[in-house]
């Protein structure tokens, strides 16, 4: 096989069939009998670079070679058999640390080609022509391989060798030879410790069998034989006492094996153990370590007090001054939590007058003074202390538990002239914000201790504090300086502390403490945070919300009133929450703009007036009675399109305004005829829907006099009749109940013969009834949708297309079959108005 082509660098050759062996010029041979039959005998070649970290694979097929056999004789399996042969020996074997003589002769290789050639034998590898060299060499005329020097086993544990067999010629009848030679292994390595020296610790009173440590030794020779079977064993213990330890032979782990290890007795140990191998044999080689167990301190000694009883003095009313030490003592290990001591006090300090803390360098405790004693009072003090560790106690095997160390302190309290004594020492007064200046706000007295009364003690208040009251220097009346206001600067607070000196006969003082607290009262008044409102026609309630600037209690729930008798008539007030209540109408009010004035009366009584602007309004948005410009987020004033909208039908109104005024300044040619339409002099042109009819008739006239809609009567002679064509030539009842649309009296004027239509106003106040609500509800859609499309298909104009119009109109009214009167003229909205007055004469 070609390895080359394969891998160039391979290191590595080996075969996946144990039955065949490749050597590194790719020859591959067989290593035991085979037999092959007419299947395909396969198996892997791999080849392996460790450096590149490279593997490659090579597949092998044998097949049976074709032979010509007599037809006579069957076919068979062809056997392939080995005989034994001189030219593969067994694996040579060589002491390690030979003494020689040396050459030593090793082994001998022949090949059986000899009795008939001339056979000449070499040898390559390890040991020959590779490092380390010249250690073997082979005789070219018998095969013997000889050693020239000793082997160290842990340096060259084998080695493989290539031997040749040749003809002079340079014919090799022979396979090279792969030749092993191992160095067998010579117990000449002792074991040794992996540690100089190994450090374990236990806890005092640990259990017999508890596992302190382990030890581990190594050995250089060849594992797994008595060379490198190692035993240990304790060889010396210090201190030379009962053995406290014990060491397993064959694992090296050391445990527990004294019942009672102290600490205080004995606070480390130091073991010397041996390591040998041969099985511990008395002829293997030993090495001996050193182990250090150091003994680890619990609190099984409870601290106790050097003495019982301790006696002290100190001086009244003398704070955070030291008045006595004590001193324990604790067997356990110092500086350790079983040795440091805590102290307290048992008895004898109920008021908290005296504290007791452990000094940390000197393990003792101070006892100290944390409140001023009052000779009067008590001319000494009894104290009980005791001391516990800051561990907690351990009780020793085979020990008793022990009773809680206490001692006795004696405090002999000493008689001073004191100051005077303010009671209490610190006094809160509350004022109410806005007080008048010099309001009295309370007493500050002090006593002296000496005569338990006031007489001759004289107040003052130290500078550099909060100027916000005084005191009288007699008295210790306190009273206010300023106005005291939340709001302002360092009042914000709310609070402050001032000193107050209290000084008698003999120059003593004595200080106190005065916390003012200014609580909030009611300074502001209850206001309504809207004011201004528009109710449409669904009379929805409006939902009044009041703010106060004061703190409970003086804010909410607040209470509302309306003061005006009148409107209080018309207009109810109802409770939605402690700071809303509802205002809506009692009954069906007019429309128009109301101010309202209500009263709201906080928690403190307080009230606050507010007058309520309320727009009832004929609409079904409010915005349809808001005529303010809409401010987007962004600050740009855009048109919406409500905007837009009023924009248009404002322009439709002037445009019908003058119209009219235009009909009304023609009213004394009422003789004219008109041969056009008459909706074209008086309506808009608006988009037509279908081809009308041309109206040609010359007795059609305006009826400018009475008619505020502009509509036509028509002079047939015999009578005359109002229409207006809608849906799909349907016509709107007459106002009078009569049918399709006549008039219900005509009215000749004065000697002109003028046809006076008082009918008139009945058609045009079913059209406005009809179409204002719905109108409103479209233009309400129209807001509602983004993309407009509602306001394509509603906002249309159409005008009058004549009598007798095919196409109709395609407004969005449906039929109206009601009466109405006149009552609305009088409730038009403003805008309307004039338009009123200017088509109607009163």
């Amino acid at each position: 096989v070609d390895l080359k082509e394969c891998l160039q660098s391979a290191e590595f050759i080996s075969s996946s069939d144990g039955n065949f062996k490749v050597l590194e010029d790719g020859s591959v041979y067989t290593t035991s009998a085979l037999s092959l039959s007419a299947e395909k005998k396969t198996f892997t070649i791999f080849l392996k670079d460790i450096q590149e970290q490279v593997q490659k694979k090579i597949q092998v097929s044998l097949v049976e070679e074709e032979k010509k056999t007599p037809k006579t004789r069957h076919a068979r399996d062809t056997v392939l058999k080995r005989t034994k042969r001189r030219w593969g020996p067994i694996p040579s074997v060589m002491i390690e640390n030979s003494l020689g003589p040396f050459p030593l002769q090793i082994q001998q290789v022949q090949s059986d080609t000899a009795q008939n050639y001339t056979i000449y034998y070499s040898a390559s590898g390890p040991g020959i022509d590779q490092d380390p060299k010249g250690l073997f060499y082979i005789e070219r005329e018998t095969g013997n391989i000889f050693a020239t020097r000793a082997v160290d086993r842990e340096q060259y544990p084998s080695f493989q060798i290539i031997c040749f067999a040749t003809t002079p010629d340079g014919y090799s009848p022979e396979v090279p030879l792969v030749h092993t030679i191992r160095i067998e292994d010579d117990n000449d390595n002792a074991p040794y410790f992996t540690q100089d020296l190994f450090e374990f610790c236990v806890p005092e009173n640990s259990r017999p069998g508890v596992v302190v440590g382990k030890v581990i030794a190594e050995d250089r020779d060849e594992p797994y034989t008595l060379h490198t079977t190692l035993k240990y064993r304790i060889v010396s213990q210090t201190p030379p006492i009962t053995p406290a330890f014990s060491l397993h032979g064959d694992t090296g782990v050391i445990s527990v094996l004294l019942p009672q290890l102290d600490r205080e007795l004995v606070p480390s140990y130091t073991l010397l153990v041996e390591v040998r191998d041969m099985a511990g044999q008395p002829f293997g080689l030993c090495t001996t370590g050193t182990v250090v167990i150091k003994i680890e301190d619990t609190n099984d000694n409870a601290p106790s007090f050097k003495q019982l009883q301790y006696e002290t003095r100190v001086e009244e009313n003398r704070v955070s001054v030291e008045i006595l030490r004590v001193s324990v003592v604790d067997l356990d290990e110092p500086g350790s939590p079983g040795s440091g001591a805590v102290y307290e006090i048992i008895r004898g300090n109920d008021d908290q007058a005296f504290e007791i803390t452990t000094d940390k360098n000197t393990n003792e405790g101070i006892l100290c003074v944390v409140k001023g004693l009052d000779y009067e009072t008590a001319k000494q003090r009894v104290l009980v202390i005791g001391v516990n560790n800051e561990a907690p106690y351990l009780l020793a095997p085979h020990s008793q538990q022990l009773s809680q160390s206490t001692c006795s302190v004696t405090v002999h309290v000493l008689d001073v002239d004191e100051g005077p004594v303010f009671k209490p020492c610190l006094l809160r007064l509350d004022v109410k914000e806005c007080e008048d200046i010099g309001t009295a706000i309370g007493r500050y007295v002090a006593e002296d201790p000496e005569t338990g009364n006031s007489e001759g003690i004289r107040y003052r208040i130290p500078p550099g504090q909060c100027n916000w009251i005084n005191i009288d220097d007699k008295s210790g009346e306190v009273r206010t300086v300023r106005v005291l206001d939340r709001d302002i600067g360092e009042m914000r607070r709310g609070q402050c502390n001032i000193t107050v000196l209290a000084i008698d006969r003999n120059g003593k003082t004595g200080t106190g403490t005065i916390q003012v607290c200014i609580v909030p009262g009611n300074k502001n008044f209850p206001r309504i945070t809207q004011t201004d409102y528009i109710m449409c026609r669904d009379r929805k309630p409006i939902c009044l919300s009041a703010q106060d600037g004061d703190e409970a209690p003086y804010s909410a729930p607040f209470v509302y009133r309306i003061t005006d008798r009148n409107l209080a008539s018309m207009w109810k007030l109802t409770p939605h929450d402690d700071n809303s209540w509802y205002l809506s109408p009692k009954g069906d009010i007019p429309y128009g703009i109301y101010e309202i004035p209500v009263s709201v009366i906080d928690n403190g009584g307080k009230i606050g007036e507010n007058t309520v602007r309320v727009n009832l309004c004929d609409c079904v948005t409010p915005t349809e009675c808001d005529g303010r410009t809409r401010q987007l987020s962004g600050g740009n004033v855009t048109l919406g399109l409500w905007a837009i909208l009023a924009m248009i039908l404002g322009s439709l109104l002037l445009l019908l305004i003058l119209i009219t005024i235009c009909g009304c300044c023609g009213a004394g040619v009422m003789h004219r005829q008109v041969t056009d339409d008459c909706a074209n002099h008086n309506l808009i042109i608006s988009n037509t829907e279908a081809p009308g009819e041309e109206v040609t008739d010359h007795n059609i006239i305006p009826l400018q006099n009475t008619c505020d809609q502009g509509g036509y009567g028509v002079k047939t002679g015999e009578q005359q009749t109002f229409e207006m064509v809608k849906g799909r030539g349907h016509t709107l009842e007459s106002c009078k109940g009569g049918a399709h649309q006549t008039l219900g009296s005509v009215k000749e004027g004065g000697g002109g013969g003028q046809p006076m239509m008082d009918t008139c106003r009945y058609s045009y106040s079913e059209w406005h009834n009809f179409t204002h609500p719905r109108l409103g509800e479209k233009v309400h859609l129209c807001r509602q949708d983004e993309e407009q499309k509602h306001s394509e298909d509603y906002l249309l104009s159409y005008n009058y297309e004549g009598k007798g119009s095919l196409a109709g109109s395609v407004g969005c009214c449906s039929d109206q079959h009601e009466e109405e009167a006149l009552d609305f003229l009088d409730q038009l909205e403003p805008k309307f108005r004039t338009l009123a007055e200017t088509c109607i004469k009163r």
